[in-house]
């Protein structure tokens, strides 16, 4: 999927912003604050209804009215062609695909997937377990259909089970506790596929980018210490009542990255960190495109965030993939590949001929 022409209305201090991008490489170029990231986060938020930088919308709201808008036509690799447009107020939102509005936010997602490398992507390794939980989802979303049921009947499981914890009403938690293992066991199973994938994928990709990080090893942890999540659930179910918070399921999961038989986060520096999230987001990426979901890349700031050799390694393995790329940054760097120059300054965006 591509953007043949991205427009922008009220979003932080991107008045009335027209873009036609180039089908490959985009290059966003401009001071800090001028508004690159906003051209980004704007893609962002027309994909997945919100911000990467803030929960709030209202935040994006700027100074022209009570609401912002996104639109963008889009080709798929079949020249298939959509037009998506999103507009949010404080409290509201309007999503349309083809001029048909949509009922919910996941409709957009799906017609337009992207994998965002930013300046905080080092949490996937430094981060709380929540971070790389979404990793993984947003990746199996868009391979495998069945996964946004699977995922949302787990969460309504789940709010059902701590509720009946935190109220003590043992009597239903013996019928609850079926569907919770069955439910969250087809969560897991389609949690660890992906990161299974991603696991093959990421030791060449670090072999590329950084020698030695290449000896990172990537365990799938379920979310429960028992040999079935039956069995936990059974175990458990004392220390549940006492909490009133379900202690073991999917909802515990995580990704552990193991370097030199060490958690990763606790022996890589900051840039090492950086690195290895590089390539998640990148095998992420891969992924993808093998199931004829090919993303757009969008790299924030990606100059600041590497040297220059790093820089010129994490770029031409995103232009591998095949998908539309957009980088910001705050140098003008020309790189020898086919591309379109924007200048962004006081929330104006000029491409630069």
């Amino acid at each position: 999927m591509r953007i043949t022409k991205l427009q922008i209305n009220n979003l932080r201090n991107l008045q009335s912003v027209e873009i036609e991008p180039h089908p490959g490489l985009n290059l966003l170029y401009g001071p800090n604050g001028a508004g690159k990231t906003s051209v980004l986060e704007s893609i962002v938020v027309l994909s997945r209804g919100r911000s990467f930088r803030t929960k709030h919308a209202a935040e994006l709201i700027g100074k022209s009215g009570e609401t912002f808008n996104v639109f963008a036509d889009l080709c798929g690799k079949d020249n298939r062609t959509y037009k998506l447009g999103l507009q949010r107020s404080k409290r509201h939102w309007r999503a349309r695909k083809n001029g048909q509005d949509l009922s919910q936010l996941s409709q957009l997602t799906r017609v337009l997937p992207l994998v965002l490398m930013e300046p905080n992507s080092h949490l996937l390794v430094s981060g709380a377990p929540e971070i790389r939980r979404k990793f993984l989802d947003w990746g199996v979303f868009h391979v495998e259909q069945d996964f946004l049921k699977v995922w949302r009947d787990f969460s309504k499981i789940l709010k059902q089970r701590n509720a009946a914890l935190r109220f003590r009403q043992s009597e239903l938690l013996d019928s609850m506790d079926v569907v919770f293992s069955e439910v969250g066991i087809k969560l897991g199973r389609l949690r660890r596929l992906h990161s299974s994938e991603i696991a093959s994928k990421v030791k060449y990709l670090l072999e590329e980018l950084s020698s030695g990080l290449e000896k990172v090893r990537i365990e799938y942890k379920e979310g429960w210490n028992r040999d079935s999540l039956a069995v936990a659930l059974e175990e458990c179910r004392e220390n549940d009542l006492v909490r009133g918070l379900s202690g073991s399921g999917p909802h515990r999961a995580d990704i552990s990255l193991i370097y030199r038989e060490a958690a990763a986060k606790a022996v890589l520096s900051r840039g090492e960190q950086k690195i290895l999230a590089a390539a998640l987001l990148l095998s992420q990426a891969e992924i993808l495109a093998k199931h004829n979901r090919v993303p757009i890349l969008l790299l924030d700031d990606l100059a600041s965030e590497f040297d220059d050799e790093h820089y010129e390694s994490v770029l031409q393995r995103a232009m591998q993939i095949g998908g539309q790329v957009w980088v910001s940054g705050t140098r003008k760097m020309v790189p020898e590949l086919d591309h379109k120059m924007f200048h962004v300054k006081h929330g104006q965006v000029q491409e630069m001929l």
